[in-house]
C-alpha cells in the first residue's frame, strides 16, 4: 500500500523556521520516502505504508520534544506498492 502524509507544526514563526518545523523537515527528507515537498504552510511526504507510518512516528515525537504544540496531518491511501 502507499499512503501520502500531509501536515503542518505549530506554532508558526513566518520571520524564521521554528526548531520543531527544522525537524520535521529533518525527519521526512532522511525517511525512506518516495516523495517528499516541505513548505512554509504544509508539507507532503509519499512512500509506502511502512515508511510513512515509521516517518509519521519520528515526526509526532521528535517536534512534540522540540516545542511544536500542534501537529495536524492527514494520511492517505494513494495505491498499492509499484503503481
Amino acid at each position: 500500500m502507499r499512503l501520502r502524509v500531509e501536515f503542518t507544526t505549530e506554532p508558526f514563526d513566518l520571520d524564521e523556521a521554528p526548531a520543531h518545523a527544522v525537524v520535521a523537515r529533518e525527519v521526512v527528507e532522511a525517511a525512506a520516502l518516495d516523495a517528499v515537498d516541505v513548505g512554509p504552510f504544509g508539507n507532503t511526504a509519499e512512500g509506502g505504508a511502512d515508511a510513512v507510518l515509521t516517518a509519521v512516528d519520528a515526526l509526532l515525537r521528535k517536534t512534540l520534544k522540540a516545542g511544536a504544540t500542534r501537529i495536524s496531518l492527514q494520511v492517505n491511501v494513494i495505491g498499492e506498492d509499484g503503481r
